[in-house]
């Protein structure tokens, strides 16, 4: 892309609220940045319709068995990566079932590694190393809309029949072309003029956030607002484990702390199993039956 097509891009744009950034004040500088910031969460409101749609998409494949992968490169890979990262113990995702691929790999994580974002075929071995299904989706994360890795995953996706969605901050890039889900964002010119880290940053920490959450909590794996399939894997996650059946069930924390143990430690069952006054083997059967819904475990037991 040369510097002309790069003009083009709202991300690329100098923005005039911050024309005189190193001669403010810090106070200033801060509170320009703020400023900024404050209209990312507006930008993100207006495709609420599509990242609902790619939500309910998602959460589809993920039910029947497919994977969600996120890609790209420099933050936008960061990002995928981070939020893949978080999904295991925050709703016991198995190993693999949400993937963060950024451009130049695991040390791109540190370090940025020069070209891998400009090339596409990196990508495409990337997803067939994955072993990359029609049941499979693909999130490409791409600020600018352009990037090449990104692009070439997103083919990569098409000509496996993977469900592809794009997000992206300029509306109307080549990114978003022949994609099932586009999430396209205006989220302007930066503070600093074209970094993406910033801005961009945010939104798409937002976005990957609601995609995460939205179909995790489609899966069943939240019950009103707790976290019932959280991984205790250390003593903060045991604690909050007592805690969410305390919440759930309206109990002191010693009955709650009984209860998981009659549980085997699981969060769900222990709800279920002191809610509806049944044994831990009659609460986990009432969960499977009805795909790990707590809610729906419940009303079942209670009719």
């Amino acid at each position: 892309m040369g510097h002309l097509d790069l003009e083009k891009l709202g991300t690329e744009a100098r923005n005039a609220r911050s024309a005189a950034l190193d001669a403010m004040s810090t106070l200033q500088l801060v509170t320009a940045m703020n400023a900024e910031d404050l209209g990312v969460a507006g930008a993100v409101q207006q495709a609420l319709p599509e990242i609902a749609a790619a939500v309910d998409a998602v959460a589809e494949r993920m039910r029947a068995g497919g994977r969600l992968v996120y890609v790209g490169a420099g933050t936008s890979g960061r990002l995928g990566v981070l939020d893949a990262a978080e999904c295991p113990p925050t709703f016991s995702a198995h190993s693999g079932q949400v993937i963060g691929l950024i451009a130049g790999g695991e040390r791109a994580l540190l370090k940025a590694v020069e070209g891998a974002e400009d090339d596409p075929q990196l990508a495409a071995n990337d997803l067939r190393s994955l072993g990359l299904t029609a049941a499979d989706v693909i999130v490409g994360v791409a600020a600018s809309g352009r990037t090449p890795y990104v692009l070439g995953a997103l083919e990569e996706a098409r000509s496996r029949r993977a469900l592809t969605v794009a997000l992206t901050m300029n509306p109307g890039s080549v990114v978003a072309q022949g994609c099932d889900h586009a999430i396209e964002l205006a989220t302007g010119a930066e503070v600093l003029t074209g970094s993406t880290r910033l801005k961009a940053g945010t939104a798409t920490k937002m976005v990957l956030n609601m995609i995460s959450t939205g179909a995790f909590v489609r899966l069943n794996k939240v019950y009103e607002n707790l976290m019932v399939d959280v991984k205790a894997t250390n003593e903060k996650l045991r604690a909050r484990s007592v805690r969410i059946v305390a919440q759930a069930c309206r109990c002191e924390h010693v009955v709650a702390q009984r209860a998981l143990e009659r549980a085997d430690g699981q969060v769900k069952v222990a709800i279920v199993a002191r809610l509806r006054d049944v044994g831990a083997q009659r609460a986990a059967a009432l969960l499977e039956r009805h795909g790990g819904s707590v809610r729906a475990a419940l009303a079942e037991a209670r009719s």
